[in-house]
């Protein structure tokens, strides 16, 4: 962290509870991926992983520390212990850290260029932009009067 003390921020991300926050000193080059394989899927409980690399010099758990899970002989991934939150994936063998491109504060701002793991990919996704859609307050109409989100909320 002290290394990039001095630089401004290029991103900043972190966890649902805002325990854990880190921060990216570099635009990602090109080499977001989504994958599909059974082992992402369970990690994150959804249909793909979404990540980004970026090399560990030019980034930083900026808040709190992340848990760990060695989730095979050739990676961990890193985690928020108090709201659960998945926050990254490290091949052990590399200097570079795959930072879920949802957790950022702006995950408009990177989009995946590839896939992989598409022995796993699920069929359904085929045919989910013709499902019928709404907006959270539509589909959750009076649930969401009087709700308290106890998610993080970033500075604007």
């Amino acid at each position: 962290m002290a290394e990039n003390s001095n630089r401004n921020p290029q991103l900043t991300g972190g966890c649902q509870c805002g325990a854990v926050r880190y921060a990216v000193y570099t635009e990602p080059s090109d080499g977001a991926v989504v994958c599909h394989c059974r082992m992402c899927q369970r990690a994150v409980g959804a249909p793909f992983f979404a990540a980004f690399p970026i090399k560990f010099a030019d980034f930083a758990w900026t808040s709190g520390e992340p848990a760990s899970f060695k989730s095979s002989s050739i990676a961990d991934r890193h985690f928020c212990a108090r709201c659960g939150t998945t926050l990254s994936y490290h091949p052990l063998d590399d200097d570079a850290i795959y930072i879920t491109i949802c957790s950022l504060d702006d995950p408009e701002r990177i989009a995946p260029t590839r896939q992989g793991g598409m022995e796993s990919r699920l069929g359904w996704l085929d045919g989910i932009d013709d499902l019928p859609g709404g907006t959270s307050e539509q589909n959750m109409g009076d649930l969401l009067d009087g709700c308290v989100n106890h998610q993080h909320q970033q500075d604007s």
